[in-house]
């Protein structure tokens, strides 16, 4: 598993021992072996509302996205990629490590005017386009509206293949919450509660979007300070249906997102 370790602050942990984490499936408490920082790439895909709805926001969007690209980038091997969600998910750029590549694709960010919101459809999207270039640590950052959803997906169909590819999902919602009570206002608001809580997310509530950059710098640095948790299980051939962890030590929140097995051969 991938996991980040907070402290009561929010901030990563600086270390992390195999006595401080519970790793459970199906609710069996499983041994943790190792726990090293995590340094495997990451590709990221950065979804962004630029519909009607988000229209105050695109200022602060942008602002935000420029600190945490410049964040993800600093350094590192990671690579990013920038997809608007108005009308249908489109990208603004490549999944690339250059930060001023990436950055081309955050200064075309723009209100489409009378349009909607599609962030189920990118959500699919993306993790199949994870899937299919066999991505080996993909995240989807999503900074939304609550504004009205027009993919017309179930939130299961949403999940399914997110979880396959092994995509940890992060979502901040930016401004009110909606009261929509239609099916695709439904399915939305559980694929924005269960996606970050299943696959080792996190979701943010924003009413004030000003505070947009300070939560991206947050979550930045909670990805680039992640463990990698190995942990024994017994010989089976029916996989867990849940995988879970936890901390043990106080003042300690870990969340996880589980590596898919076909991903993880040749590693020791």
């Amino acid at each position: 598993m991938y996991v980040s370790a907070l402290d009561e602050a929010g901030a990563p942990v600086a270390a992390l021992s195999p006595s401080d984490l519970v790793v459970r499936e199906d609710n069996v408490p499983r041994e943790v072996l190792r726990v090293e920082p995590a340094d495997d790439p990451m590709q990221i895909a950065v979804l962004v509302d630029n519909s009607q709805a988000a229209r105050n926001y695109i200022r602060d969007i942008r602002a935000g996205l420029e600190g945490f690209v410049t964040d993800m980038t600093n350094g590192t091997k990671h690579a990013l990629s920038i997809v608007s969600l108005a009308e249908r998910p489109t990208i603004l750029s490549e999944t690339s490590s250059d930060r001023a590549v990436i950055m081309k694709g955050v200064y075309r960010i723009f209100e489409q005017r009378g349009s909607g919101n599609y962030l189920l459809d990118g959500i699919i999207e993306v993790s199949k386009g994870f899937s299919k270039r066999e991505v080996s640590r993909p995240v989807i950052v999503a900074l939304t509206t609550e504004g009205p959803e027009f993919s017309s997906r179930r939130w299961e169909d949403v999940l399914k293949p997110m979880r396959e590819v092994g995509a940890a999902l992060h979502v901040l919602v930016l401004g009110p919450p909606s009261n929509g009570i239609d099916e695709d206002s439904r399915n939305r608001a559980a694929v924005l509660d269960e996606g970050p809580r299943v696959s080792g997310g996190r979701r943010e509530m924003l009413l004030a979007t000003s505070a947009l950059p300070t939560s991206l710098k947050k979550l930045a640095a909670e990805l680039t300070h992640q463990y990698r948790v190995t942990y024994a299980r017994p010989p089976t051939l029916i996989p867990p249906e849940k995988v879970t962890v936890s901390a043990a030590r106080p003042g300690l929140t870990a969340r996880g997102t589980l590596i898919p097995e076909k991903k993880d051969k040749g590693r020791p």
